[in-house]
């Protein structure tokens, strides 16, 4: 199975790191192979021209900049939704990966 690449966004890259690592967790208990990785807002554009992103979310507290990020990726078939609090606030990498996989298999 191809890798799933997995790209977060947040203010500064710090506490969406530690849902990264739950994310990772939660894949590799159910035998999926993925590249979740976080970034701050201001480098998300270097991050996108450089991985082959297939869904990108966005941290509770960038949920403002949502706008922004769909058209950066109009075009691109890259899907985007915001992660939802109560998932991030419990740091939920079970249900975070949950949600970006059904992005991505549409």
């Amino acid at each position: 199975m191809a890798t799933k690449t997995i790209m977060l966004v947040c203010s500064a890259g710090m506490s969406t790191s530690m849902l990264v690592t739950k994310m990772q967790k939660a894949a590799e208990a159910q035998g999926i192979d993925t590249d979740i990785f976080a970034v701050s807002a201001s480098d998300a554009d270097n991050s996108l021209a450089a991985k082959d992103v297939n869904v990108l979310l966005l941290g509770p507290q960038v949920r403002f900049m949502k706008g922004q990020f769909e058209s950066k990726l109009a075009g691109k078939g890259i899907p985007l939704e915001v992660i939802d609090m109560k998932d991030y606030g419990m740091m939920n990498g079970e249900n975070v990966l949950a949600q970006a996989l059904k992005l991505i298999e549409g």
